[in-house]
């Protein structure tokens, strides 16, 4: 594939994400508006910013709206949970990225962690549901392939690295096992990779990893980067590969 349709590629598999800790609706509307407006596959902000994006639907591609739940430290009771993504998809939303209580996992507790799976999945109905699995927080290689074998199983669409809220984000070695286990899986499932991603370069080496790995083609359908301090390199790299 040529550099210039990669980057094309590149361009439909970005969900890009707003997620400021103390953000306010001027600064938020400061930057949508600053946004440059190309073919995302979603926007991903906080709950409360989902009526803005709905309010400029036309202007946004006909991207997908996105939100977080359980988020950032997944450690809310199921019941909360539920109730936050039913909120979410009152104001709008069309996918759900929740935080797996990966503590949990990590002390052993897969019971608890499939439980909360399945009410999730069920909670979120036919919307898409990214399983965040914070893969930088896991110590080892069978904690990270167990969670995304656990959300594989209990329905999600996407597995999801990382919420970007932690010192470790996404990293190759984690990306290989996640895509390991979503190719070995029964049916289709996607990859996000999310957390630190900052070039065009790490954005696109992390693509042909999930081709290579899974021998499929990176669609919007199948793969997402979670960024967006990229996108002025990305669109610079655009222009001048036209």
């Amino acid at each position: 594939m040529t550099n210039s349709l990669r980057l094309q590629q590149l361009v439909k598999l970005v969900d890009i994400t707003r997620l400021e800790d103390n953000d306010n609706n001027p600064a938020f509307d400061a930057w949508l508006s600053a946004l440059p407006k190309l073919p995302y596959a979603a926007y991903c902000v906080y709950p409360e910013y989902l009526p803005v994006l709905v309010q400029n639907k036309s202007h946004l591609k006909n991207a997908n709206l996105a939100t977080v739940v359980n988020f950032p430290t997944g450690d809310l009771a199921t019941d909360i949970v539920c109730e936050q993504i039913q909120l979410a998809i009152q104001a709008g939303a069309t996918e759900i990225d929740c935080v797996l209580p990966y503590k949990a996992l990590m002390r052993g507790e897969h019971g608890i962690v499939k439980n909360f799976l399945y009410d999730i999945r069920q909670a979120c109905g036919d919307l898409c549901l990214k399983i965040i699995i914070e893969s930088g927080e896991l110590i080892t290689a069978q904690q990270v392939a167990k969670a995304a074998e656990l959300a594989i199983e209990c329905g999600a669409d996407f597995i999801k690295s990382s919420t970007g809220k932690v010192t470790f984000g996404i990293s190759e070695e984690a990306a290989r096992i996640i895509l390991t286990v979503i190719a070995a899986a029964e049916r289709t499932v996607g990859f996000k990779a999310s957390g630190g991603i900052r070039t065009v370069e790490q954005a696109i080496n992390l693509i042909q990893l999930y081709e290579q790995i899974t021998g499929q083609i990176a669609t919007c359908a199948t793969m997402r980067i979670g960024a967006s301090s990229l996108i002025t390199e990305l669109v610079k790299q655009l222009e001048q590969s036209t």
